[in-house]
């Protein structure tokens, strides 16, 4: 493990320096002059800090407190038109996308906007009190790793909470009020690759959750039943006098989602080639849009996933060729990421 002093190299990407400073799991690096902060975990020690052997003396020496050095000062936030808005973000990255019934997965807190946020990020398990697992400072328009997250540790997660108070330094700024946002976290989707998305603060898959967006705060819908009978029937009174006949719709077809990905359609893959595996996708394609055809109105999702884009590719061209009654265009972004094609029947 790197102490403050050491030499060393980044372990996945270019660069290095001394280690200046260490506060929990984060080192700051000085490269040329400016401090990097980086992962101790990732952290390769290049050359270690000299020690120096302590010299024998027949006499007790008198305590020297040496004058500490000045905090450097803070560098300056550089703000945009949109920060002024906070946006918070919670994702959960995990270690190894491929591996997701072994891996662990990193907590980040994102804090998109100009402002200072000192908070404390909770969890807890149904009928348990909370559990505070992290608390400081997080700075402007910085993505905060907020701890590990274990296989052990997610039935204690069925709610995560973040409580902040936001703020600027040495400056006059607009006030905001103090949030506790709650949200009821589905853990059974840390093992679900399709439940992993892009997204715009991260350079692999996440599950993220917006907190806070454009500083409207996530709230949980709750329905009392009661009430909203009650303003069922006020509404029908109210509108008995003025009601005029309306032509009858026909019903929505509900969204059918069909996930090709090949560990959904066969217990294993043993034995079969790469194009062997895209014709068994193939066909559970025109198995679906087969049995649909005559539902006019109907909206198939097809989920496939980024990858190299062959069987997006595949099902572009069956749906050109095949099925020119159709309208096709990517589905949701929000709900499925990019590796989803959406299909209307007509």
């Amino acid at each position: 493990m790197a102490q403050i002093g050491d030499i060393v190299r980044f372990l996945n990407s270019v660069g290095g320096g001394k280690v200046v400073r260490i506060e929990g799991n984060i080192a700051y690096v000085d490269e040329d002059g400016f401090e990097t902060p980086v992962l101790l975990k990732e952290c390769v020690v290049v050359t270690p800090v000299a020690k120096s052997e302590p010299t024998p003396s027949k006499y007790v020496a008198p305590t020297i407190v040496p004058e500490q050095p000045k905090s450097p000062k803070p560098e300056a936030v550089v703000e945009t038109e949109t920060g002024e808005k906070l946006n918070i973000v919670l994702a959960y990255e995990p270690e190894e996308i491929k591996h997701l019934n072994t891996t662990t997965y990193d907590a980040y807190l994102v804090n998109d906007s100009n402002y200072y946020l000192y908070f404390t990020y909770l969890t807890r398990a149904d009928g348990s009190g909370w559990v505070t697992r992290y608390a400081g400072i997080v700075e402007p328009n910085i993505q905060l790793f907020l701890g590990e997250v274990t296989r052990e540790m997610l039935p204690e997660m069925d709610r995560v909470a973040v409580q902040y108070i936001a703020f600027k330094r040495d400056k006059e700024f607009k006030l905001k009020s103090p949030v506790a946002v709650e949200y009821t976290l589905d853990t059974t989707k840390f093992f679900k690759l399709h439940c992993f998305h892009d997204n715009v603060y991260f350079d692999g898959p996440v599950i993220a959750i917006d907190l806070v967006k454009n500083d409207v705060p996530y709230r949980q819908m709750v329905i009392d039943s009661s009430q909203l009978e009650d303003a069922m029937r006020a509404k029908r009174q109210a509108d008995k006098p003025n009601r005029q006949p309306v032509q009858r719709k026909e019903k929505r077809a509900q969204i059918i989602e069909v996930d090709l990905h090949i560990h959904e359609l066969l217990d294993s893959t043993a034995g079969l080639s790469n194009s062997d595996m895209l014709e068994v996708q193939l066909n559970e394609f025109r198995r679906v849009m087969n049995e649909n055809l005559r539902n006019k109105g109907q909206k198939i999702v097809f989920i496939h996933g980024k990858g190299e884009g062959v069987l997006r590719n595949a099902l572009l061209k069956e749906l050109n060729y095949k099925y020119k009654q159709c309208s096709v265009q990517d589905a949701s972004f929000r709900e499925y990421g990019f590796g989803a094609t959406q299909v209307t029947i007509h």
